[in-house]
């Protein structure tokens, strides 16, 4: 009888308990109109609007982190353990951020980005910033190799209090006159890389997580971040087993998506990367994105996935031409190779030059020659065109 009022409680409890069911959220989420959200005006009007970027052809970027340093790593624990002050810790931080800015203009790149050295994981660092989940202090799984995680626990409705990423992106954007690119995890890679609730759909919370996003791009957007990322590596990971299942996950996986950078502004040029995947089984689901500009693993595939882009595909592309999980430092004539493989089946008005994936298990030296050799490459068949 005790075991079972202590379950009796739990389950009255979780149904009545305020940090599960958020009323503000639940309205918000009904005021959302049914199926389908699209972006206005369409993609042809915003890229006619996002040329006052003043990007080059071809221009260069990288997917957002860069080599996460000992260094960074030890301020961290050190900053978690007490032993180092927030003021301290920050300080370290904006250091980094300096230092990758300045690298990146010294390497002649387009489009910089800050490097993340303030995240511990492109999901944890969210989780630990939005109401609705949880997180732990030891548990670790596998990620891939011998990389672990802590998967954050969604508990409940999801909402954003306060902004999580603006004030690290208005930093480095004052650092440099190219523009920094805003960066942000999309909402079906949070719920793929956590544990989800059991009492709602995964849709629902996708919902949730796109308008919570939303009001992070909007704070980008007031902050003068007009290039901002937001990252799905995980959208053909949860790309249910069964057939007759897929299309109903696309659609709210797509839908949670657009809900991020519904109210973006025509001149905001809305960005987004996927790895590890197949990309001809989902390409309709990608094209549905409406991302302004879609990056992806392609290098090691030697460019064979653009064979399956058609006229629906509208978006510019970046498909990544040097393999980031490799130490090894490709040359020039092997990227450039590979960008005029990409050229065959992309619009050199269409096309970005960028790395297969973001940086962060990588090391500087091989970064750094890395890139130079990638813009290098850029230069060299830009010139020949």
């Amino acid at each position: 009888p005790e075991a079972y009022n202590i379950s009796d409680r739990a389950v009255r409890t979780r149904a009545d308990s305020e940090r599960i069911h958020n009323a503000a959220v639940k309205a918000r989420i009904e005021k959302l109109p049914a199926g389908e959200v699209k972006r206005e005006p369409a993609f042809a009007e915003r890229n006619e609007a996002q040329k006052e970027l003043g990007l080059p052809q071809l221009p260069t970027t990288t997917i957002g982190s860069f080599p996460q340093t000992k260094e960074i790593r030890q301020a961290r624990a050190a900053h978690r353990k007490g032993e180092l002050s927030d003021a301290d810790y920050n300080a370290a931080l904006k250091d980094e951020v300096k230092s990758v800015i300045e690298l990146q203009e010294r390497l002649g790149l387009d489009v910089l980005v800050h490097g993340e050295p303030e995240r511990n994981d492109m999901v944890q660092y969210f989780a630990e910033l939005l109401d609705g989940f949880v997180t732990t202090e030891n548990g670790w799984v596998q990620s891939y190799g011998s990389r672990c995680t802590r998967p954050p626990i969604v508990v409940g409705d999801i909402s954003r209090p306060a902004a999580m990423t603006t004030e690290w992106s208005k930093y480095a954007q004052s650092l440099s006159e190219h523009h920094v690119k805003g960066m942000l995890t999309g909402p079906v890679t949070i719920l793929a890389w956590s544990f989800v609730r059991d009492d709602v759909h995964q849709s629902i919370s996708a919902d949730q997580l796109g308008v919570a996003l939303a009001d992070e791009v909007r704070d980008l957007e007031e902050a003068g971040i007009d290039i901002i990322q937001i990252d799905e590596p995980a959208l053909r990971e949860l790309l249910p087993l069964r057939e007759e299942d897929r299309r109903a996950y696309l659609d709210w996986a797509v839908r949670s998506f657009r809900l991020v950078a519904l109210e973006a502004k025509p001149t905001t040029q809305i960005h987004t990367h996927l790895c590890y995947s197949e990309f001809g089984q989902i390409i309709d689901a990608v094209a549905g994105l409406d991302a302004d500009v879609t990056s992806i693993e392609a290098a090691r595939s030697r460019m064979e996935l653009l064979e399956d882009i058609d006229e629906t595909f509208h978006s510019e592309i970046g498909p990544g031409i040097y393999d980031i999980h490799s130490p090894r430092v490709p040359s020039v004539a092997e990227m450039a190779e590979l960008i005029r493989a990409a050229l065959k089946h992309v619009p050199v008005e269409r096309l970005w030059v960028n790395p297969d994936c973001g940086l962060k298990t990588r090391g500087y030296e091989e970064t750094e020659a890395s890139l130079r050799n990638m813009v290098l490459a850029r230069d060299e068949v830009r010139d020949s065109l």
